[in-house]
């Protein structure tokens, strides 16, 4: 089983969300666009922009955490925009 670290985008927020998963990504896509009481639940317009696949779940949870660290939009659209990005 693999786990992924991704980012989606929502155009109407404007905002990065940045998760993990071990979940199929386009599952874990539809449920972010759920209407649900989070972060991610009311716009509905979330869109995968990035990931990366990981062999376990604590490394995936490791990456997701450094990245959340950054606290830098710019830094984060530069990964995005790396040639790793399956956008």
């Amino acid at each position: 089983m693999l786990f992924h670290v991704y980012i989606l985008y929502s155009p109407t927020k404007g905002r990065y969300y940045i998760g993990h998963t071990g979940d199929d990504l386009n599952e874990r896509l539809r449920r972010h666009n759920s209407n649900h009481k989070g972060f991610t639940g009311k716009t509905g317009d979330w869109t995968m922009i990035y990931n990366e696949p990981y062999s376990s779940k604590h490394l995936a949870y490791q990456r997701e955490r450094e990245i959340k660290a950054w606290k830098s939009r710019k830094r984060i659209e530069a990964l995005i925009n790396s040639e790793h990005s399956d956008s």
